[in-house]
Formats: C-alpha cells, sequence, structure tokens
C-alpha cells in the first residue's frame, strides 16, 4: 500500500491525471453505432454473438420470465428475497420524498407577469444493468425505482444474455419486485404512474445502448439511458449523447476514507479495521478501482496498511482487490484538516467516508462527492444496498460537476409565462424591444412591439 504525506500529493496527483480517452475504444463503439443503426436488430444480434453469452432471436424477455424469476427467489432464497424487498422499500421512500422535492409552480413577477415551472417526466427511459464479474441485481433496483418515482411512462430494462439466452435470474427477480412492491402512497403529490410499464431486453454492451437510442425493429427508442457499464458502454452513452439523455459517464468505482485516531464513537479501537474493511469493499470491484484514504498520523496509516493485509488474507475476492490496491491504493497524511479537505476535493470521490471526531467541523468544508458516508457506523455497503439512497453515483472526479442517480434524472423542469396587460407586462415589454434593437434581431423587436396595443 502506497503511503505518502500531503505535502507530496500534488506530485502524485498530476502524475495519475484522468486516463485520456481511449480512441481504440471509440473507434469499435463507432462502428457498433453505425451498424446498429443502418441494421437495427440484425446488427445487435451479431454484436451479440460476437461479445455476450448467447443471441437470442427474441430480444424481448416475456414478462412470465420476470414473474418467475421472482417467484423462483422468494420460494429458493427468501432470505434475499427480502432482503431486496426491504431495499425496494427504502429505495422508494428515499426516491418519492425526492420527487416531492420538485413541484409545479407559478410566481407573480410583477402585475402583468406569471412566470412558473412545469415538473414533467421523460416519457421513455432506459435502465442498463451490467452483467459481468459481478451481475448487479441491486443496480436494477436503483434504476427502476426512482423512475417509477418520477412518473416514467414506460420503463425499459436491459441486461446481457446468459447462455440461456435471457438475462441474469436475479436481475430478472430484482425487476419483478421492483414493481410489486411499488405502490404509491394516495397522498403522494406525484402524478398518477398507474400506467407506469416496465419492458425488459436481453441485451448488453455498446449495442444494447445503441438501440435504445436509435430504436430498432424490435427496441423502443427511448428519452433517456442511465446505468454503470462497461468502458464500451461508457463510451457509447458519450458518444450518442444529444440523440438520448443520459445520466452521466460512470467510470471504475472509488472510495476516500478520512479518519483520525480519535474517534468519538464506540469504534475509536478500530479505526484502522474500518478504513482498511472499506477500501477493500471498493477494491473487490474491479482492478481499475480507486481506493484511498486521508488519515491524521503515520502511525494510523501504517495500521490502516497492515489491516488491509489481515483482511485480504480472508476474502475470497482478495485476487482483485489486492490487484486494485497495489496498482491504485493510496493512503495520504495529513498535515492539518485544512490541507486535508483540499486533497477531498481535488479528489472529489464517488464514495467518500467521514470517520472523524468533530462531523461538524468538516461537513461544510467537503464540497466534492457523489455520496457522503458520516461516522463510522455508516458503512459505504449500506449505501450500495439497503439504505434507499442511489449506488449510481459519478466516478474519476465528476463529482465536482454533479450528483448521483435519483429521481431528478428523469424529470425535466420546464419553465411557463402567463402575460396580462398590467404595467408589470408593459415594462418587460418595452425592456424587451430595447434589447432586441440592441442585440440586431429586428424580428424579436417587432414581435414585441406587436403586443403594445
Amino acid at each position: 500500500m502506497k503511503i505518502i504525506k500531503s505535502s507530496e500529493f500534488n506530485d502524485y496527483w498530476k502524475s495519475r491525471s484522468i486516463q485520456k480517452k481511449d480512441d481504440t475504444v471509440d473507434s469499435v463503439v463507432k462502428d457498433i453505432i453505425a451498424a446498429v443503426r443502418s441494421e437495427g436488430d440484425t446488427a445487435v444480434r451479431k454484436f451479440a454473438t460476437r461479445f455476450d453469452k448467447n443471441s437470442p432471436q427474441q430480444l424481448e424477455v416475456p414478462f412470465s420470465a420476470v414473474k418467475q424469476a421472482a417467484d423462483d427467489l422468494r420460494r429458493n432464497d427468501p432470505e434475499l428475497a427480502e432482503a431486496l424487498i426491504l431495499a425496494a422499500e427504502h429505495i422508494q421512500r428515499f426516491s418519492l420524498k425526492q420527487r416531492e422535492q420538485f413541484f409545479d409552480f407559478e410566481y407573480a413577477m410583477e402585475k402583468g407577469l406569471v412566470t412558473g415551472q412545469r415538473v414533467i417526466p421523460v416519457v421513455k427511459a432506459a435502465i442498463y444493468v451490467p452483467a459481468g464479474r459481478f451481475p448487479l441485481f441491486s443496480s436494477v433496483l436503483m434504476g427502476l425505482i426512482p423512475a417509477f418515482c418520477a412518473g416514467v411512462e414506460e420503463v425499459i430494462l436491459a441486461s446481457p444474455p446468459g447462455e440461456d439466452g435471457l438475462p441474469d435470474r436475479n436481475i430478472l427477480a430484482a425487476a419483478g419486485i421492483a414493481l410489486d412492491n411499488f405502490l404509491l402512497p394516495t397522498s403522494c403529490l406525484l402524478p398518477p404512474t398507474s400506467n407506469a410499464r416496465l419492458r425488459v431486453f436481453a441485451i448488453g454492451g455498446a449495442q444494447a445502448i445503441a438501440a435504445l437510442a436509435l430504436g430498432t425493429e424490435s427496441i423502443p427508442q427511448v428519452d433517456l439511458i442511465v446505468g454503470p457499464g462497461n468502458k464500451y458502454v461508457a463510451a457509447a452513452k458519450r458518444l450518442l449523447y444529444g440523440e438520448v439523455g443520459i445520466d452521466f459517464i460512470a467510470g471504475p468505482s472509488d472510495v476516500l476514507v478520512i479518519a483520525d485516531d480519535v474517534i468519538a464513537d464506540e469504534f475509536s479501537s478500530q479505526a484502522a479495521d474500518i478504513a482498511a474493511a472499506d477500501m477493500i469493499a471498493q477494491a473487490e470491484h474491479d482492478p481499475d478501482a480507486c481506493a484511498r484514504a486521508l488519515v491524521s498520523n503515520e502511525t494510523l496509516a501504517e495500521q490502516v496498511a497492515a489491516a488491509i493485509e489481515r483482511q485480504l488474507a480472508l476474502l475470497p475476492t482478495s485476487e482483485t482487490a489486492r490487484t486494485s490496491l497495489d496498482a491504485n491504493g493510496l493512503i495520504v497524511v495529513y498535515e492539518n484538516k485544512e490541507e486535508a479537505v483540499r486533497i477531498a476535493n481535488i479528489i472529489a470521490p464517488e464514495h467518500l467516508e467521514l470517520q472523524t471526531s468533530d462531523d461538524d467541523w468538516w461537513l461544510p468544508r467537503l464540497k466534492n462527492y457523489g455520496s457522503l458516508f458520516i461516522g463510522s457506523l455508516s458503512a459505504e455497503a449500506l449505501g450500495d444496498y439497503s439504505v434507499g439512497i442511489n449506488h449510481t453515483l459519478p466516478t474519476s472526479g465528476n463529482a465536482r460537476f454533479t450528483g448521483g442517480l435519483s429521481v431528478r434524472h428523469f424529470l425535466k423542469t420546464v419553465t411557463t409565462l402567463r402575460c396580462t396587460a398590467d404595467k408589470g407586462f408593459e415594462n418587460a415589454l418595452h425592456a424587451a424591444e430595447i434589447l432586441a434593437k440592441a442585440e440586431g434581431l429586428a424580428g424579436h423587436a417587432a414581435s414585441a412591439n406587436l403586443r403594445r396595443n
């Protein structure tokens, strides 16, 4: 585990600047997009034969298979089914609370000028769920439920086919549970969503993104695509943005743990073990994952490094985790808290864990993170699965300018104007005419002038 002082961080960070766009990946993805654009389903099946475990003739999954997978899970693994149901309920409650923050209004700016806002869900949204090393069926809940809560009329779930031509069974089961447990409270401020429709497609990779963005004979064109994926999926989302909306471009997962050795709770004697466990939890995702820590002294840094070694020895996913930690792991010993804040805001981690004795000092100063976990009890794994906040978060420093997936991604905030012939209207009309003429847009000025009488 690499350990450096905060005074060395700037040079370290410059040497590990965000990777440049992979032109080879872009070239492959551009060819896939072009083929899907011209050949539709034929291209999707061709690339599935090349990249996936199966190329099903029927790309849409019968809803009976979704229902059967959910029923089988409840029967064969009731503990897992109950955990998914609890997570679904929490995600729904949090998403509905988020939805309440977006509301229609009209505001009388002046007499004769009534401005307004309308919040409208997108009509069709797609949730992409990868199924590579670890089929992340929890991501099904994180995508579908906010879309349902936003009021999206048609929701598409896309996930790669397995050897039998269907997506992973737990992915299908999670979709069934998400739909079964979506019960909109009658007192909720949302528009009716009883017509929300779920369709599932066994499609994966860049060809799935292209098909959803462009539409094919059997795959509907959507307004928005959200969800994580590999570098080909990420490139497809980036290249097709503009023809379709996206949430953001996600890269390898990352975490930053800020820890001191005087944590004022029952875990104070285990600060190193907790920091190590949470770093490993991110590192096991992917060899490219980034697990980092900011600690208050060299002793704690050494303790964290030693705890990582002890815990890796017991972990079945240690090979992936160790590869990640060897390549990207970092512990920074900060000289003072101000320096730690500066570094944390530069890194802008996907997950930021605050395991310190004085959270109130840190909270207003930390600006850039996808999700913040406050205190030693607040394990990032809880956010990944069961407490209701979303685990689809900005990576690679993108938390500097965006937040994680939420209800808002499925909503459009549009504005309205209603005018009557009063003083405020006359003043605004006059100002618009003057500004239009000053900019040289005579048609604008004439349009305003027509309203004078």
